[in-house]
């Protein structure tokens, strides 16, 4: 597989549970080889996570640092009503939304309720990247999700923190399921580290593992070239 050269779901000590600044995430980026790095801070619902005030003020962050393009987005919750966490006027201030479920403010509906509430978030058109559907404690229809990625131009997430970590609920088969799909309709993916800590950012290691297990094409990794990932994100 090509290799991956950006990371665009990270967090900073802004997200409240994180641990490096804009700088040292930055840095380490740049050791790491990566040309384009994205913050993903948290939206409302997450406990400690940033004002949306903060959103506001993202211009006077330079455009680059150690060599590396900086973007801006958020992290936005999925909510029970199928609605997003963050309102409009700072959704719109984002290069890109990542929209995904947290248990902190969601209560499983049940994969069919799940599902439509998760491509409703789709429809926004800041929302590129779905973060994390990975997770049996709130299951999702991934034919379904594959389709609507399609329809409405999101990426699908794959998460290599979520390999980490051993509460996600059958999230390896859940993965491999959606790969499948993907490959088979033409449905883009992103692999993120969802690093929240300078040492984590571009560790993708476990979900390249995965990928290449599956047979999945690079041309179907958005962020192996960082043309088409950018201008995929609209920029």
């Amino acid at each position: 597989m090509k290799r991956i050269i950006a990371d665009i779901h990270t967090h900073t000590i802004a997200s409240g549970h994180a641990y490096g600044t804009i700088r040292e995430m930055a840095q380490a980026a740049g050791e790491k080889g990566l040309e384009v790095l994205g913050f993903a801070e948290h939206a409302p619902g997450i406990p400690g996570t940033v004002h949306p005030f903060y959103f506001l003020n993202l211009e006077v962050i330079p455009q680059t640092l150690y060599g590396v393009r900086l973007i801006h987005g958020s992290e936005v919750n999925i909510l029970s009503d199928g609605t997003l966490s963050l309102e409009e006027r700072y959704l719109q201030r984002l290069d890109y939304a990542v929209a995904g479920i947290h248990l902190t403010c969601y209560e499983d509906a049940g994969r069919e309720r799940n599902t439509a509430n998760v491509i409703a978030c789709m429809r926004h058109e800041k929302v590129k990247l779905i973060s994390h559907p990975d997770d049996d404690a709130t299951p999702l229809d991934y034919a379904l999700l594959t389709e609507a990625a399609l329809e409405t131009g999101t990426a699908l997430e794959v998460n290599n923190s979520s390999l980490v970590k051993n509460h996600r609920k059958n999230c390896v088969e859940n993965y491999r399921t959606m790969l499948r799909l993907c490959r088979e309709k033409g449905a883009p993916v992103i692999v993120s580290s969802d690093a929240h800590d300078p040492s984590w950012v571009g560790r993708f290691e476990l979900a390249e593992t995965l990928l290449e297990e599956e047979n999945f094409p690079s041309e179907l990794v958005l962020n192996t070239d960082r043309e088409r990932l950018l201008t995929f994100l609209g920029m």
